[in-house]
């Protein structure tokens, strides 16, 4: 299985949909991220169970 999940949620500025590529084989991360569509930079943290590779939780924030 791969460590890579796929998540789409919207945007904290403009509120359009866009997908994040997050690296489950992680516990926690925390970096930013430009949005897609407006191109402001959005703060991302995420919490996963690298034992199984599975997206626990992603909080989006203006950065």
């Amino acid at each position: 299985m791969s460590p890579l999940v796929e998540h789409e949620d919207s945007c904290p500025f403009c509120n359009e949909t866009i997908t994040f590529l997050i690296d489950a084989s992680q516990n926690e991360q925390s970096y930013i991220e430009d949005c897609s569509v407006c191109c402001r930079p959005i703060q991302v943290t995420t919490r996963c169970d690298p034992d199984s590779n599975e997206l626990l939780g992603i909080d989006l924030s203006r950065s």
